[in-house]
């Protein structure tokens, strides 16, 4: 039987405990699980691609299965590919979510159609919790203790620290 591999991309600027939540779960469901960080040149970054990836490796330290792995050039599904993926692993806190994530499935399936995705529900207390919130509450100076990893919190207090 061959090995169960899943790909959870993202931008994850910054990793957030929703996130968190999910890479957990899934982990139990596969062999090997991969956390793509993609670069997403819709949104306005906030750590750069080689922090993202640092923090992520630090918060999931934890996880003997899980490995990090970036791209800044190429599309998840191709991404997938390379690394023998048999399920993306998506996220879906809300029905807006589903919209965006069932039309990405879509394409991804056309460029792949072996690979399938594999979705996870937001617990309820994690629904709300997203990287763009997080990031306004920064801007804000207001706490985030609860809504992201302690990794997240150490590099901001880096960051501030170098300010």
């Amino acid at each position: 039987m061959s090995d169960k591999i899943g790909l959870y991309s993202g931008s994850f600027d910054p990793v957030t405990n929703g996130h968190m939540d999910i890479i957990e779960r899934a982990s139990h469901l596969f062999d090997r699980l991969y956390v793509g960080v993609f670069f997403n040149p819709d949104k306005k970054g906030f750590f750069s691609l080689e922090t993202r990836v640092r923090v992520l490796e630090e918060a999931l330290a934890h996880l003997d299965n899980v490995f990090v792995v970036s791209t800044q050039d190429s599309l998840a599904v191709d991404l997938a590919k390379e690394l023998d993926v048999t399920h993306l692993v998506r996220g879906l806190r809300n029905p807006t979510d589903f919209e965006y994530e069932s039309n990405l499935e879509y394409f991804n399936h056309r460029l792949e159609p072996s690979i399938d995705t594999l979705y996870f529900i937001s617990r309820n207390i994690m629904s709300p919790i997203s990287s763009s919130r997080v990031k306004e509450l920064v801007h804000f100076k207001s706490s985030i203790e609860g809504l992201v990893p302690q990794p997240v919190i150490d590099q901001l207090e880096r960051m501030n620290e170098d300010n």
